[in-house]
């Protein structure tokens, strides 16, 4: 998915009750600038692989804290509705029932990133 259909997915998202309700604080972004967004990327890897990639999740659907003070990750899951197998599924056509392909967990992590990156702007 390019840059271009990756925004057009998240202004869409942006305009939904719950989706757009979701964004960074100013600790959060002070975190963002200070840790770096490479650093950022590497917890999402980290985040992704954990709880999202593999084929039996047991908490699916309340593995991705909604808390304000969590990391910068978790919330941008929630805004682009990359926070559960469901959600994946539902919004952004990711079958549920498999492991997520390297592809996948690339493609996941490009749209948090992209979130993250827009709301430190």
């Amino acid at each position: 998915m390019n840059r271009e259909s990756i925004n057009k997915l998240l202004n869409n998202l942006s305009k939904t009750k719950f989706r757009g309700s979701f964004h960074l604080n100013q600790n959060m972004k002070n975190y963002v600038k200070e840790k770096g967004i490479d650093k950022i990327e590497k917890d999402a890897y980290f985040f992704i692989r954990k709880r999202l990639a593999p084929l039996n999740i047991p908490n699916d659907g309340r593995q991705t804290p909604m808390k304000a003070n969590s990391h910068p990750v978790f919330i941008a899951e929630h805004a682009t509705a990359t926070c559960c197998r469901g959600c994946l599924e539902k919004i952004h056509y990711i079958e549920k029932n498999k492991e997520l392909t390297e592809e996948e967990i690339n493609y996941i992590v490009k749209v948090i990133i992209t979130w993250i990156k827009k709301e430190i702007e």
